[in-house]
């Protein structure tokens, strides 16, 4: 296994960066595609954003300081890439966001690739309802399994806010899901 920062080499290398981006796509298209999916809940719309989003790694490797972890500086283009994505596409339906969520929570059922019961839906309901950040902050903590610390570096915040905003969306969910 090589580092990280000889990986980047590779990546910006033109002689080894065709097999160097084949196994970036290899290790990072799961994980980013289930990521995007998280926010923006439809299959097609997510492969839509994951080609965006590696369209973007590309395009700005060379830019890449090594401030972050690769993995947190990929996550971070498609969490951005999702939320422009979600936000364009509420702007030219002339809806909110949150009501293109819900409307986009509604058609799951009959998406080929949901594969959740109406808990799984009730809990997508309780999601939308929170403000974008402790959205994004449960998502990656709660579906994504992702470490405090990881999810500090992808949204470049603090541990301690994060701990906050999980705490507050999970009592919020709670509510919501008693309530209703």
């Amino acid at each position: 296994m090589i580092d990280e920062k000889e990986f980047i080499k590779q990546l910006l290398t033109p002689e080894t960066q065709n097999t160097a981006f084949q196994k970036l796509l290899s290790d990072y298209q799961k994980p980013l595609y289930s990521h995007i999916r998280n926010i923006v809940l439809n299959h097609d719309d997510a492969d839509d954003v994951l080609q965006n989003t590696f369209v973007k790694v590309f395009q700005n490797l060379k830019n890449f300081k090594g401030e972050s972890k690769l993995f947190s500086w990929m996550y971070r283009i498609a969490t951005n890439e999702a939320l422009t994505f979600l936000s364009q596409k509420a702007k030219l339906s002339g809806i909110s966001s949150e009501d293109l969520q819900n409307k986009t929570i509604d058609s799951l059922k009959a998406d080929l690739y949901f594969d959740g019961d109406e808990i799984q839906i009730k809990l997508q309901k309780a999601i939308v309802t929170l403000p974008e950040k402790q959205q994004l902050v449960f998502k990656m903590k709660y579906f994504e399994e992702l470490k405090y610390e990881e999810i500090a570096d992808i949204l470049g915040t603090s541990v301690g806010a994060l701990k906050a905003s999980y705490h507050h969306a999970v009592k919020k969910i709670e509510l919501y899901v008693t309530s209703n």
